[in-house]
């Protein structure tokens, strides 16, 4: 652990990361998996493909009305915190230490081990280690990058640069490619009638495959001029990622048609063997591959943040609120944050069902506490603040409205739909009680002692 005698450490974490810094950072942590993923799903859950691609420029629209909020809480309020500094202020201590202890051992620790395993899965059709080549390739992804991000943050900031430039590069060949092909559809669309709900079940998984934009948040105290730029992150962030998602997707329907999207149990794989043949599904594999270790790096660097913060706040784990100003890191949040990924890999490895068990160990409690934030907008909004001191969200109060009752539809989504995962994610999240209660208590001694 670093000695807090050291003259190398501090308590202040810098603000070096650029509008760019930002972007590449929120790009790389989103476009991941999903898009490679869901849209045979969704494609199945709507009747055309008009609404398929609206859909996705809905989903767009509302992860973007969820931008604005976070934009405002993060310009008002600029920490590494985030999220957990959000709640501190609008519910209390116990609401946010709840929240550090559910994102220490089910959110982020959970999103870690998921795209490691991701990685690991396509790692593995490019060069098998055997029957728990996955888990290897994870845990080695996960040691890799835990050393990259603590050699500090101008490093963990160049390689994600480089990761998120890679991954857009990737999706957009697989988009251009997919365009400008001009071989008809295996299968013309054929008229169907989704069943009644179903636009539902696909905007779900739509914003699943958005999800991570919110990570952002824990930039704004490292951030260059937090209250002008962040929103400038969130928004030409969410943008890229929109117009990414929108232009895979034309590619989609291009190569295989609505109904062959339908009929497919790897989209892009399939429409990427019509487009490159024999040579696209390596492409595709590797592809991925880099999508995954984009994500796997801004959500180790942004996820030890909280680490920090909440180091600071409890003397109990103390060791984790310094802040090495040599690297301008978090070294000893870093260290902690990957063991318990390690962690939950050999759960995942365990279960054989690796990602999926993940999914739906974080899907609940991470939902939960979204809906929190969007709460937190409402209670925090203040009315005093002169023109241009904090960027506000417009539309107000109904853009927080509209994040919150997305993010309580999705948490009943995540409940209803998961399996055993769900429960003990949810379990691990009250196990977090008597530790709370624990800081309530000493609190409470403490200021009963006080000479």
């Amino acid at each position: 652990m670093t000695d807090h005698a050291s003259p190398s450490v501090d308590k202040s974490p810098r603000p070096i990361l650029s509008v760019v810094d930002g972007i590449s950072m929120l790009v790389g942590i989103v476009v991941g998996i999903g898009i490679f993923k869901t849209p045979q799903i969704v494609a199945a859950n709507v009747g055309s493909e008009a609404t398929f691609l609206a859909v996705w420029l809905l989903g767009g629209a509302i992860t973007l009305v969820g931008a604005l909020v976070y934009a405002e809480l993060g310009s008002a309020h600029p920490n590494t915190g985030g999220e957990y500094h959000f709640l501190d202020k609008a519910f209390g201590r116990t609401t946010s230490l709840m929240f550090a202890w559910a994102r220490l051992t089910v959110i982020q620790t959970g999103a870690i081990a998921a795209v490691a395993f991701v990685f690991g899965d396509y790692a593995q059709r490019i060069l098998s280690l055997g029957d728990w080549g996955s888990a290897i390739y994870a845990s080695l992804a996960i040691l890799i990058f835990t050393l990259i991000n603590l050699f500090g943050t101008p490093k963990g900031r160049g390689v994600q640069l480089f990761f998120s430039a890679l991954t857009i590069l990737g999706v957009s060949t697989i988009a251009l490619a997919g365009i400008l092909h001009d071989g008809a559809p295996p299968q013309q669309p054929a008229a169907s009638t989704a069943p009644s709900g179903a636009v539902g079940l696909a905007m779900v998984l739509i914003l699943l495959t958005y999800g991570g934009w919110n990570e952002t948040a824990y930039l704004s105290a490292e951030l260059k001029n937090p209250r002008r730029n962040l929103p400038r992150v969130l928004l030409f962030g969410i943008a890229v990622i929109t117009v990414l998602y929108v232009l895979i997707n034309l590619a989609y329907l291009n190569v295989l048609g609505l109904e062959g999207l339908r009929q497919s149990d790897a989209v892009a794989a399939d429409a990427m063997a019509r487009v490159l043949g024999d040579g696209g599904s390596a492409f595709l594999a590797l592809a991925i591959c880099v999508a995954a270790l984009s994500t796997l790096n801004g959500t180790i660097f942004t996820g030890a943040r909280l680490y920090y913060s909440l180091g600071r706040d409890l003397p109990l784990i103390g060791p984790l609120g310094t802040w090495q100003t040599e690297r301008n890191a978090p070294v000893n949040a870093i260290i902690a944050q990957s063991a318990i990924a390690l962690a939950l890999v050999l759960l995942g490895a365990a279960t054989r069902t690796g990602f999926q068990t993940i999914v739906e160990y974080t899907a609940p409690v991470f939902w939960f506490f979204l809906l929190l934030v969007g709460l937190a907008a409402l209670i925090l909004r203040t009315p005093g603040a002169r023109s241009g001191e904090v960027f506000r969200v417009p539309f107000y109060p109904a853009a927080p409205l509209i994040f919150s009752l997305t993010c309580a539809y999705l948490l009943y989504s995540s409940v209803v739909y998961t399996g055993t995962g769900a429960l003990l994610g949810v379990g691990v999240l009250l196990l977090g009680l008597p530790v709370v209660l624990a800081d309530r208590a000493g609190g409470v001694f403490r200021a009963i002692t006080r000479p």
